[in-house]
């Protein structure tokens, strides 16, 4: 990706975000769909997170998943907090506290305290074989730059 190109999609991702701040949800999809068509990653984590909450779009956990999902395969630290989070509830996708787990030990990784607080107390949640098993998937998808993560 040019230069030129990498910074007008940062200000239209930071258009959308300013817009979504102020509750101008359709601006923020306006800047944020093409984005994440183009495979910004963070404007289809935000896009993930519209459609989880129903902002903006009628709440839709699948259409929340696949825009997460997108965004995780590139590394996106919210949007993996998100997936944790939605495997943890069963939202959009299977319930399964392996993945949420093993997503939310990624996203600690990757940045959000948050999201290594929320990893330790469902940590406690699952057999310490499950916990190894998570923490092993992990480490695959780290190893595999995203590409390896069931």
């Amino acid at each position: 990706m040019s230069v030129l190109l990498l910074a007008a999609s940062t200000q239209d991702y930071s258009k959308g975000f300013a817009a979504f701040t102020v509750s101008d949800y359709e601006a923020a999809l306006q800047e944020w769909r093409p984005l994440a068509k183009q495979s910004h990653a963070a404007a289809q984590g935000s896009l993930g997170a519209m459609y989880e909450s129903g902002d903006g779009v009628p709440q839709d956990y699948a259409e929340a998943a696949k825009w997460n999902l997108l965004a995780v395969e590139k590394g996106h630290a919210f949007a993996q907090t998100n997936l944790g989070l939605m495997y943890l509830s069963g939202k959009g996708v299977p319930k399964d506290f392996i993945l949420a787990h093993m997503w939310l030990n990624i996203a600690s990784a990757n940045g959000p305290a948050d999201a290594g607080e929320r990893r330790d107390r469902q940590a406690c949640t699952i057999t310490p074989d499950a916990l190894s098993d998570a923490r092993d998937r992990a480490r695959a998808c780290m190893r595999s730059n995203y590409q390896d993560c069931d």
